[in-house]
């Protein structure tokens, strides 16, 4: 695997999703009314822009100086569990309930991220090397976040007004 190919792919992806989103939010400006909505869909947001930075930063640092990605990667996992948890603890008009599968899955594949950042050498336990354990991570994470939206837009994931 060429990490420095797959990375700038994958940020460039990220990134475009972003902004994908960003086009989604502007033709709905209710959801920025309710503060519940407003939580979600900034939820999302971070879904996308969250791995696309880690993909930054694995570019940045590469092979070459691990540090740098397995750091940023440590502290943008934790940033990432901690608002995805802060999120499903949430209540009131948030949601229905239907995006907690997801959100659940996504904090949980962040704490791994976190873990791999910390302890590299786990990642050898599976016969990866560690950047492409995390590459492996990122991956589930956009495939929960597109999970969050698909439910988010179809209208499951919206409490009744």
């Amino acid at each position: 695997m060429d990490v420095s190919t797959f990375y700038a792919l994958f940020s460039a992806t990220c990134f475009t999703l972003v902004g994908l989103w960003w086009n989604v939010v502007q033709s709905h400006p209710e959801w920025m009314r309710r503060r519940g909505l407003r939580r979600v869909v900034g939820g999302i947001y971070l879904s996308f822009l969250l791995p696309a930075l880690m993909g930054l930063f694995a570019q940045v640092g590469g092979t070459e100086q691990p540090q740098v990605w397995r750091a940023s990667f440590l502290l943008v996992a934790v940033i990432g569990c901690l608002s995805t948890l802060s999120l499903l603890s949430a209540d009131g008009d948030r949601v229905d309930g239907s995006l907690r599968a997801p959100q659940a899955g996504a904090a949980l594949v962040y704490a791994l991220v976190a873990v791999v950042g910390a302890a590299p050498e786990l990642a050898g336990a599976v016969g990866l090397r560690p950047i492409q354990a995390e590459a492996l991570l990122l991956i589930l994470l956009v495939v929960l976040a597109h999970a969050l939206v698909w439910r988010f837009m179809a209208g499951e994931g919206r409490a009744p007004k």
